[in-house]
């Protein structure tokens, strides 16, 4: 006969089913949980009691705690039987400006008790650093050039500690994410505003992942792939930035921005716009098709673009 304390035992019902906890449930999280909801339990993450509304009208029990207050994480140990985590760093100053201390204290609290099967972290291909429009894959090494690039390396540290105690620890490095149902999911507000873009000398190449087909690739990771393995999670395109933009204007209507020199970029844009102009790489997304089986439905920006324009 099987004991209670079996596996297969007569186990209250609540315990048999999945049990997912989003960590970061924002658009790309609910996202996710349409497609999870009704064939498991969900529970997400937030410090935030006033979005605990919607996301019960979205088929997720709301957890309220804080990444940066660890002692209300307590809670979360032994909870769920896989995890989605998508909070991104907090920005630091002073001698720890490149830790993440969120997904450390995250990682703490879960190894507390029984551990979840598989733990999935959405970082940024920004890890990479500039590789000089190399076509590269997910065994090239890292090489941060900002902050917010090193705090994600240290976060994939932590992950892989956490894979070492015994969880299936899966990284996807994620990078712009697009959609014309997210907000600033598109180039629209920058082409009204003729924000310029590179000559073609100076641009760089960018790539792109739909929000849908990252939902996909986040589900995937929770039940497919080895542990301890990294995925691009991104498109078929091949884009240079000011080509992606031109592109955006053709569909949407508007006039082509301006083109400039990289000099004269660097008098006119923002930082946080020259950080990405500093970059240029293409992801090889051939291990997440092959390993996670996702199949891309917007496999370019053209048609995810489209498809709500």
């Amino acid at each position: 006969m099987p004991s209670i304390n079996s596996p297969l035992g007569a186990r209250p019902s609540r315990f048999r089913r999945e049990r997912v906890l989003i960590v970061g449930c924002g658009d790309v999280g609910l996202r996710a949980v349409s497609l999870l909801r009704g064939r498991m339990r969900l529970m997400a993450l937030t410090s935030s009691p006033a979005r605990a509304p919607l996301l019960r009208q979205a088929g997720v029990t709301p957890i309220i705690a804080n990444l940066d207050a660890p002692t209300t994480l307590r809670r979360l140990s032994g909870l769920a039987t896989r995890v989605l985590h998508l909070a991104p760093p907090a920005r630091v100053d002073g001698a720890q400006w490149w830790r993440d201390a969120r997904t450390l204290a995250l990682a703490r609290v879960l190894r507390l008790r029984s551990l979840p099967s598989t733990f999935v972290y959405g970082s940024t291909s920004g890890v990479y650093g500039d590789c000089g429009g190399a076509r590269i894959s997910e065994t090239r090494a890292v090489r941060p050039d900002t902050p917010r690039a090193h705090r994600r390396v240290d976060a994939e540290r932590t992950v892989r500690w956490l894979g070492r105690a015994g969880v299936s620890a899966r990284i996807l490095r994620i990078p712009g994410i697009y959609a014309p149902d997210r907000d600033g999911g598109t180039p629209r507000e920058r082409l009204k505003k003729g924000t310029p873009v590179l000559r073609s000398e100076d641009d760089v190449y960018t790539n792109h992942i739909h929000a849908d087909d990252l939902a996909r690739a986040c589900v995937a990771a929770l039940w497919r792939g080895g542990p301890q393995r990294v995925f691009h999670a991104s498109d078929d395109s091949e884009l240079k930035m000011g080509d992606y933009v031109d592109l955006a204007a053709r569909l949407y209507g508007f006039p082509r921005p301006p083109r400039i020199a990289r000099e004269e970029a660097q008098a006119q844009l923002p930082l946080s716009l020259l950080s990405f102009m500093g970059e240029s790489r293409r992801l090889d997304n051939t291990r997440l098709k092959r390993e996670l089986r996702v199949h891309l439905r917007h496999p370019t920006v053209e048609t995810g673009l489209r498809s709500g324009s």
